[in-house]
């Protein structure tokens, strides 16, 4: 077997030596099996036209545990073998690129076993390959909820839930999912399983779960995660909707309500565009405010009424029926089918819709939007199904606003992010950094925001280098992801 011509191993080389170590059932190697592992969404246009322009990896392996884990990643740390950590395979922003050759892809969808339901001291334990829509499932059997709930929920897993920082459309009552994990088990690149143990808060020094949590693979590989479970009471939802005009009222609204003391589980605002899709049949082109009440019933009748109460001091705001806005939640999440109908539709239609998402202070969120849809209006040349934005996860000292934006393809679809998509996201990114505000809420880095880490960072940026240099020295860790 020869080894390549720079000193490193040879495709051959690498699929053999995994296979001694985990079996040739742990290890595959077929030609679409590393396609599908190439990319992820961003890629999405050019895989659905049949084109997989990124290196393909020598090989997805499928461990099983967290000591096999660390035998792959100190095997290619030794050989200098890029390794790319994925779980459900939602990411957007290119986290799961191979973009260097003969990576590996370690796949952890095969540890996929409930450990334990704690229903005592109210927590849930479950290996990094366990979905989160499986988890919920049996969670809401018994009665109890992680208060989780993105987009991405059937199809995403727990390990790459808490690599890039995830977020749940129920996040202004039950946080993020930094605010869920309570403990987790990660595996470093030089072959270190460590436990951070299980406990409601300690001030034993640094909170070193944040090394794992964001990390995007790009450090280290989550092989457990223990989170935090809720009691659930459906049975309390309240649902409340209002149309108004201005998408600053909006805004006002939603601090108001989050600076008063309130936590609904859900607080969103549309504005018409972005609306359009989900309320169209009543919004009549204005902007659509969404509150959901939930939780014991006195407290979610007390954060209903706190809810009317507070827009009720603002003019002009009208009240739409519960019932419609109950039956646009119940259908919101991604499934299957409705990926598949998106692809479809893709190849039918030639048009193709992103997001990003930013967050900001409430003293600057306003201009961030307003300037930002200003200059693609001005800059991109496009025909715009549809350009948008909307609010979904408030705090106590700002919110997050997702752009959103549809557009007819009338280029070589692998043409068409750099065409529209990057110069899109790249004036997002710009008008937001200019006012103060992140780069990223949700998504991640991944590799397609790199180029503006420095100016996210800072000064700051030494510490997030250092962690770099320090569990990864020799960048075997999902290489590009994150760090340019």
């Amino acid at each position: 077997m020869a080894t390549s011509t720079e000193g490193r191993l040879s495709r051959q080389e690498i699929v053999e030596a995994c296979t001694t170590m985990l079996g040739a059932d742990r290890v595959l190697t077929d030609e679409q099996t590393l396609k599908d592992n190439s990319a992820d969404r961003y890629y999405k246009v050019d895989n659905l036209f049949g084109s997989y322009p990124l290196p393909l990896p020598a090989a997805v392996i499928q461990p099983s545990t967290a000591q096999q884990v660390a035998q792959i990643l100190v095997f290619a740390d030794t050989h200098a073998v890029p390794v790319v950590p994925k779980t459900g395979g939602s990411a957007t922003e290119g986290g799961l690129e191979t973009v260097v050759e003969d990576s590996v892809v370690v796949d952890g969808s095969a540890m996929d076993r409930i450990l334990e339901i704690n229903t005592e001291d109210m927590l849930a334990t479950v290996q990094c390959g366990v979905g989160l829509e499986r988890l919920e499932t049996e969670l809401r059997r018994q009665g109890y909820t992680t208060g989780h709930s993105p987009q991405s929920k059937p199809l995403a897993q727990l390990g790459g839930l808490v690599a890039t920082r995830s977020i749940g459309q129920f996040s202004t009552l039950y946080g993020g999912i930094e605010d869920m994990l309570v403990g987790v088990e990660t595996v470093f690149p030089n072959g270190e399983i460590c436990r951070i143990k299980n406990v409601p808060r300690r001030a034993a020094g640094p909170d070193i779960r944040h090394l794992v949590l964001g990390n995007e693979g790009a450090l280290n590989f989550i092989t457990e995660v223990t989170v935090k479970i809720y009691r659930y009471f459906p049975e309390n939802h309240r649902y409340y909707g209002y149309l108004l005009d201005d998408m600053r009222q909006g805004l006002s609204i939603l601090r108001a309500v989050v600076t008063q003391g309130y936590r609904p589980s859900v607080a969103r605002l549309y504005d018409p565009e972005d609306g359009q899709p989900h309320f169209g049949s009543f919004s009549g082109g204005r902007c659509v405010l969404v509150f959901v009440a939930e939780g014991p019933e006195r407290l979610a009748a007390a954060t209903g009424e706190g809810i009317e109460e507070v827009v009720a001091g603002f003019d002009g705001v009208d009240r739409v029926d519960d019932a419609v806005i109950e039956q646009w939640f119940t259908h919101l999440n991604w499934d299957v089918s409705k990926l598949q109908e998106e692809r479809a539709e893709i190849r039918e239609t030639l048009v193709n819709g992103f997001t990003t998402e930013i967050s900001g202070n409430w003293s600057v969120i306003g201009d961030i939007y307003e300037n930002a849809l200003a200059r693609i209006r001005r800059e991109i040349s496009a025909e715009f199904i549809l350009l948008g934005g909307h609010s979904s996860h408030s705090y106590l000292n700002g919110t997050n606003m997702y752009f959103v934006y549809y557009y007819r393809i009338d280029v070589d679809p692998t043409l068409e992010r750099a065409t529209y998509h990057d110069p899109i996201q790249n004036i997002i990114v710009e008008e937001t950094l200019k006012l103060g505000g992140s780069m990223c809420h949700h998504h991640g880095v991944g590799k397609h925001r790199t180029h503006f880490l420095a100016e996210e960072y800072g000064s700051s940026l030494y510490m997030l280098n250092t962690l770099k240099s320090a569990f990864d020295p020799r960048g075997t860790m999902n290489p590009g992801t994150i760090w340019p």
